[in-house]
């Protein structure tokens, strides 16, 4: 398995995390739903730093090579990603937990 964390700092960009929330509600979680391999993306903000970006778990280090759905965040934004990191997943656990379903969870699909 592998992980790949993607960083954009807004400071340069007229985006803000509320207005990134917009496009994740009307297009991107729809968009990465149907992507071979990717077991997980959770998109992650901080308001403090002013920075915002997602997480995804691959099943392999193939399916994180290939053509992904458009990256509409690189255009909305105005730049590639600060820094984007490509990690080996050591171990993964699943605590004991309420809810069954992950998708459809979040501040942007909930507020």
């Amino acid at each position: 398995m592998k992980a790949t964390v993607a960083w954009w700092d807004l400071a340069a960009s007229e985006q803000t995390i509320d207005s990134l929330r917009s496009y994740l509600r009307d297009e991107a979680v729809q968009s990465w739903s149907a992507v071979t391999g990717l077991r997980l993306k959770f998109w992650i903000a901080d308001r403090e730093g002013d920075r915002w970006g997602a997480v995804m778990l691959w099943e392999s280090a193939e399916d994180g090579e290939q053509p992904l759905p458009p990256h509409r965040a690189v255009e909305l934004i105005g730049y590639p990603p600060t820094e984007r990191v490509r990690f080996d997943v050591e171990a993964v656990v699943e605590g004991l937990f309420g809810q069954s379903r992950l998708s459809g969870r979040g501040a942007a699909l909930e507020g």
